[in-house]
């Protein structure tokens, strides 16, 4: 197959032969680092957003062991007919399975020992069925929560804080009160530790405390739950959800997602990913501007075959297309070799690191500190089309300059001395 002359001698010159790598052994250098900087600055890149991307999947999935992906409740505060909610939110198709939960903050005391939580009452029937994390708990079953028992399931670090263990009791202090001449009274009531749970979050897991919903009722005077929790099929989609419910349960009933609910924390992470993204790109943007260097000595080497190719007839614009294609085909190897090192790398972190770990004797992560002890990784090809096509861009950008200079090389001039 016949390709223009302008792709064949820039193929040449990419690929010199070893009599013209002896001769020009320092622009084969710079050509080879060009590349080479190219090639980390994408992989760079690929790794550093795979292990973000990773960590926000961690997090979310265990934010979502305890969190509802979708909760329904009522302008009043009250839904005394949660069956019907339930029974109207599960007509739509994305929703999988609906319980109902009573929540209210309230302090817990043990032995002089004061903490703030979340209580939740829970039917232990359907619980389950929206949070993953009662279905694996570290003592009794949740089926436990019995009307009438007053059991309660503990956040581990909760339990942990007030010195208890299942088996214990702990006081329970409700913020509705009872009127007496002498005052509004707090509620106070013994709660049984059957169990205690553990998200591998530390906000949930040092601040939440379940009951079941009957108990809940009777120590918070309440007359129903007070939302109805909802389990969809793809959590991506639940905004969707949300928003398809609020518009078909009525104008008293409304529902809230679980990134509504989590506002600013994705917000924090959108930002910092955002950031991390463009700090790493000018990283490339160093790289990929080595190519001027190497092109502009590349230029000034080949000045007289530059002549000689004008004196044959060759147009400014075919020169410059020579030299366009070498930078460009630097480029365009330099980026290939990152996004597949950055992929392998990406896609084995998780034996990569034990290795290094062991081999220099140190932990990157530390489980009695962080919530996880291995560096998660999630590569995405939303991330990666984007950095390949923004280093192919800089690159070419990058040979734009040379190769106009070259167009501009007058024969005459650089024939003078030859």
């Amino acid at each position: 197959m016949k390709i223009p002359y302008e792709v064949a001698i820039g193929l040449r010159y990419t690929r010199a032969g070893r009599r013209a790598r002896r001769r020009n052994g320092f622009i084969s250098f710079i050509s080879a680092a060009s590349m080479a900087g190219i090639a980390l600055g994408v992989m760079a890149l690929i790794v550093v957003l795979s292990v973000m991307n990773g960590f926000q999947h961690e997090v979310r999935d265990r934010m979502l062991s305890v969190l509802p992906h979708v909760e329904i409740e009522s302008d009043t505060g009250v839904l005394a007919d949660w069956q019907d909610v339930a029974k109207r939110a599960a007509q739509d198709k994305e929703v999988l399975a609906a319980a109902p939960v009573l929540e209210s903050q309230s302090m817990f005391v043990r032995n002089g020992i004061v903490r703030g939580a979340l209580v939740e009452g829970v039917d232990p029937a359907l619980e389950p069925k929206v949070s993953a994390v009662l279905q694996h708990l570290q003592g009794a079953s949740i089926d436990a929560l019995t009307p009438g028992s007053f059991g309660i399931v503990l956040g581990v670090d909760l339990a942990r804080a007030l010195g208890v263990v299942p088996g214990d009791e702990v006081t329970l202090v409700a913020p509705q009160g009872s009127f007496t001449p002498a005052g509004v009274l707090p509620r106070v009531k013994q709660f049984h530790v059957i169990a205690t749970f553990e998200s591998d979050h530390y906000e949930f897991d040092s601040a939440l405390a379940v009951i079941g919903l009957a108990d809940a009722q009777r120590v918070f005077r309440a007359e129903g739950p007070n939302a109805v929790r909802l389990r969809i099929a793809d959590i991506q989609r639940a905004p969707e959800v949300a928003e398809r419910l609020s518009h078909s349960l009525g104008p008293n009933l409304w529902a809230r997602d679980w990134t509504a609910q989590n506002k600013t924390w994705f917000a924090a992470v959108k930002v910092e990913k955002r950031m991390m993204f463009i700090i790493l790109v000018l990283i490339v943007a160093v790289a990929a501007f080595n190519l001027v260097s190497t092109m502009v000595m590349t230029v000034t080497e080949k000045q007289s075959d530059i002549a000689i190719l004008r004196t044959l007839g060759a147009s400014p614009r075919s020169v410059m297309a020579i030299f366009v294609v070498q930078g460009a085909l630097i480029g365009v190897f330099g980026t290939l070799l990152g996004v597949g090192s950055g992929l392998l790398l990406a896609c084995n972190l998780d034996v990569i690191v034990p290795v290094i770990e062991r081999a220099f004797g140190v932990h990157f992560l530390d489980p009695s500190i962080y919530f996880i002890s291995a560096l998660p990784s999630d590569p995405q090809a939303s991330d990666i089309v984007p950095i390949a096509v923004i280093s192919l861009v800089l690159c070419f950008l990058a040979t734009l300059y040379p190769s106009w200079r070259a167009s501009r090389l007058q024969p005459a001039r650089a024939l003078q001395y030859e």
